[in-house]
């Protein structure tokens, strides 16, 4: 009986591993510059050539594309060429293989690649990130499309990146883990206006909070939970709003067998592709200067552009439906507005001639 023997099997990824680690045009570059310098010192020094009739003796016979000699070589000469073409051949070899298997492997369009998502990183300001590409990161992807907000997403795992990258849709994406301070750095998060923790785990949340809020003590942060226990350390992360799915899930169904023509009637209002209807929030802070510390009935929003006020938010966060018409909008507070999008278009356009 023939003894066992373990059988060695070909691991194409440990090959790569090794072709890369080997074969570095980097290092070719360098062995290219050496050999030249060398070269040209060579000839010059045993030749007496000029520096331009040395360099051009170089590189003629290192590419041994057989040109004549500048000069006619003496003997000590002609064993220095002998020398310098065996060297280079070597070296040659090793730089066209370098190179050839840079680009073959695809390293310089990933490098390209990731110079192109660079920049548009350090161009974005006041943009949102999206942390996790999941079931709901997706929802709130396709929205701030719609709504043309300038957002990135950041995501560690590798079939999403890969979703991501051969979607028709341009997605602007970072590949890393969202609680480490350097990818959120790298997402702009100094720049952002806000972030979004909609990752599949609430530990995960827990900890990208906490990190972007001290990271960023003023950005604005809203996170996904799927425990109440949970819900209750994010915000002592630091997170300004927790939604949880499931129990707005659980009282949207519950509320369309209690009071369907409501639930019907809200979803009609929120659903943008069916309805013209859509709503804003104006914030004191952005408001023009001149339309800060004024009542709601001296702002003429529904006057002058046919939108509606239903919602005063007070310092405290308190919410007070459909708000007096003598409200002032006070530090800290904002007006919560509904409207078709052409109401809304001339809101903007309203509050853009009371600020000149």
């Amino acid at each position: 009986m023939k003894p066992f023997r373990f059988r060695r099997f070909y691991n194409p990824l440990a090959s790569y591993s090794l072709t890369r680690r080997f074969l570095d045009y980097r290092i070719g570059l360098v062995l290219f510059a050496i050999s030249l310098t060398g070269g040209s010192a060579g000839y010059m020094l045993l030749e007496n050539f000029s520096l331009p009739d040395a360099f051009y003796m170089a590189i003629i016979t290192m590419s041994t594309v057989g040109y004549m000699e500048v000069h006619q070589l003496s003997e000590a000469g002609r064993m220095f060429t002998a020398g310098y073409i065996l060297v280079n051949i070597g070296i040659f070899a090793y730089a066209l293989s370098a190179f050839t298997n840079y680009i073959v492997q695809g390293e310089i369009f990933v490098k390209m690649h990731n110079n192109l998502i660079h920049g548009d990183l350090e161009r974005l300001h006041d943009h949102i990130i999206v942390c996790g590409y999941g079931r709901y990161g997706r929802e709130i992807a396709h929205h701030f499309m719609a709504h043309k907000q300038p957002f990135v997403i950041i995501d560690s795992k590798k079939e999403i990146i890969e979703d991501i990258q051969t979607s028709p849709t341009r997605l602007l994406y970072l590949e890393g883990d969202a609680t480490q301070d350097d990818v959120l750095i790298q997402a702009g998060i100094h720049r952002a206006s806000t972030l979004v923790s909609a990752l599949s785990d609430d530990a995960d949340n827990v900890f990208t909070v906490l990190t972007a809020r001290q990271l960023s003590p003023k950005i604005k942060i809203v996170s996904r939970s799927f425990n109440p226990k949970s819900a209750h350390k994010l915000r002592l992360a630091g997170a300004d709003h927790v939604i949880m799915p499931e129990q707005i899930g659980g009282f949207y169904m519950a509320t369309l067998v209690t009071k369907p023509g409501t639930v019907e009637f809200f979803t009609f209002l929120t659903n943008e592709y069916d309805s013209d209807v859509t709503f804003e929030e104006l914030s004191y802070d952005s408001m023009p200067a001149a339309c800060r510390d004024q009542t709601i009935k001296q702002l003429q929003i529904h006057e002058k552009t046919g939108a509606n006020i239903i919602g005063f938010r007070n310092q405290k966060g308190k919410y007070s439906v459909n708000p007096n018409p003598g409200t002032v909008l006070t530090p800290g507070s904002s007006l919560i507005v509904i409207g078709s999008h052409l109401q809304i278009d001339n809101l903007k356009e309203h509050l853009k001639r009371m600020g000149r």
